[in-house]
């Protein structure tokens, strides 16, 4: 057995001795993790907000992050981001566990002890799921499950790498964990949305069967585990495959479009909104997000007027159909194919936004167009491009929409132009902040929106 250092448990603790010495290893780890929202920015300060031991050996934290500099558009979050991690502390690390290092404690009651990020230990991400299976409290933590599923134990471990945002765990090829690094209060989409889908009999979605989530310092979601689909492949890598051989992705799109249409249809059902469409706030919002990121872009700047004119049509325009809940952020990396069913997963929302917008009801519109927007970028991905074969697909998408919701998304013309264009302004900010070689897809598209009208 691994030699682990045990902490007297506690409750929800605010910052104490043990967890000071730590603060120095953590504020130089975060910014070089994928999921840490501000990497382009050094930690200024960190606040440990409560400590948990959750078993010998492996703390819960959660901790507030202070970064200097103006935040940009579009993705790093303002100052006082609270991020969830779990750390394994040993005086003698494993080398399986290296990748994994943090550092050592130089000072305080774990002084050289090894810290690392406990995900990437099998023991301890058993033990989680043994969590899970046996639902219950761990001071401010709360470990609960669906009663009607029977989770099995002894189920292997294994961390994706393929993660952004957050860090997700697989278990047997049975169950996957999510494990949320960015916490906001209130309850997560991605438990809240599949959640209420499930109880509606919609069956595109997998359904929550164990979550857990925090009490304090404020009531928040912190990870779900759901059904594994092991033979599921991504749209996006369908996708590309087609490309790659030259086949035809119509009926896999028509077919995708149906799907999107039911989970729209029970969402409607399952939470109800009193929304009622496009409005003068949502125009503004659209206005200032495209003005932020011209400052942020300035390869923007000259098609700005342009721009401004897709989302000015929707002062007084008819912008049914109506607002309600909805993926939001919804392209081909959220969908899984696993037969000739789609399935569509991750109902978080764009992790930049505010929990309260990523939970508020806007247009069905808004995913159609993060899906259109996803085919582009598909065909974009080989020399030479193939624009037909993403007008094909978009074109096939939206008549499989129209064949289960019962209503166009193409005759939506202006709230469709309006959507897309918002999205490809986060595109290129997105690009031009993370992957620079990739802006003149997302521009393509600003130019055509703006110059031709969508």
């Amino acid at each position: 057995m691994p030699k682990t250092v045990s902490l007297r448990p506690r409750g929800a603790a605010g910052p104490d001795r043990p967890m000071a010495s730590l603060v120095g290893l953590l504020s130089e780890w975060l910014p070089r993790q994928r999921w840490f929202a501000g990497r382009d920015r050094p930690v200024t300060d960190l606040a440990v907000l409560s400590t948990t031991e959750l078993f010998p050996g492996c703390l819960h934290l959660l901790v507030e992050t202070g970064q200097g500099g103006v935040p940009a558009p579009g993705g790093t979050p303002p100052a006082g981001a609270c991020y969830q991690l779990l750390l394994g502390v040993r005086k003698h690390l494993a080398p399986h566990l290296d990748r994994a290092f943090i550092g050592r404690v130089r000072e305080g009651p774990l002084a050289g002890a090894a810290l690392y990020d406990a995900l990437h230990d099998p023991r301890s991400a058993a033990l989680l799921l043994e969590r899970l299976r046996r639902p219950g409290a761990a001071g401010p933590l709360r470990f609960e499950a669906d009663p009607a599923v029977s989770l099995p134990g002894g189920l292997a471990p294994r961390l994706l790498t393929a993660e952004q945002s957050n860090s997700s765990l697989v278990y047997g090829d049975a169950y996957i964990l999510k494990v949320f690094r960015r916490v906001e209060p209130g309850i997560n989409p991605d438990l809240e949305v599949p959640g209420a889908l499930a109880a509606q009999g919609c069956a595109r979605v997998p359904a929550p069967v164990a979550w857990f989530r925090t009490t304090e310092p404020r009531p928040a979601t912190l990870g779900v585990l759901q059904p594994f689909l092991p033979d599921a492949a991504d749209g996006w890598t369908l996708a590309l495959r087609a490309l790659a051989a030259g086949d035809d992705f119509t009926t896999q799109a028509y077919e995708l479009g149906q799907a999107t249409a039911d989970v729209h249809l029970a969402l409607g059902t399952a939470i109800p909104s009193a929304g009622s469409g496009e409005n003068g706030h949502t125009v503004a919002a659209m206005t200032a997000r495209l003005e932020a990121a011209a400052r942020c872009v300035p390869a923007l700047a000259p098609f700005v007027p342009g721009l401004r004119t897709a989302f000015g049509a929707l002062d007084g325009h008819d912008a049914e159909p109506p607002a309600q809940r909805i993926h939001g952020d919804l392209h081909l990396g959220q969908v899984l194919r696993a037969g000739r069913d789609w399935f569509v997963i991750d109902f978080e929302g764009e992790p930049s936004r505010p929990l309260a917008e990523r939970r508020s009801a806007q247009s069905p519109v808004r995913d159609v167009a993060g899906m259109l927007r996803s085919f582009d970028y598909a065909a974009r991905q080989r020399r030479p491009w193939r624009p037909q074969w993403a007008h094909r697909c978009r074109e096939a998408y939206c008549a499989g929409y129209a064949d289960r919701a019962g209503w166009d998304p193409r005759h939506k013309h202006a709230l469709l132009r309006a959507h897309e264009t918002d999205r490809a302004v986060y595109e290129a900010v997105y690009e031009a902040r993370h992957r620079p070689d990739w802006l003149p897809v997302p521009m393509a598209a600003i130019e055509r929106l703006a110059v031709r009208g969508g």
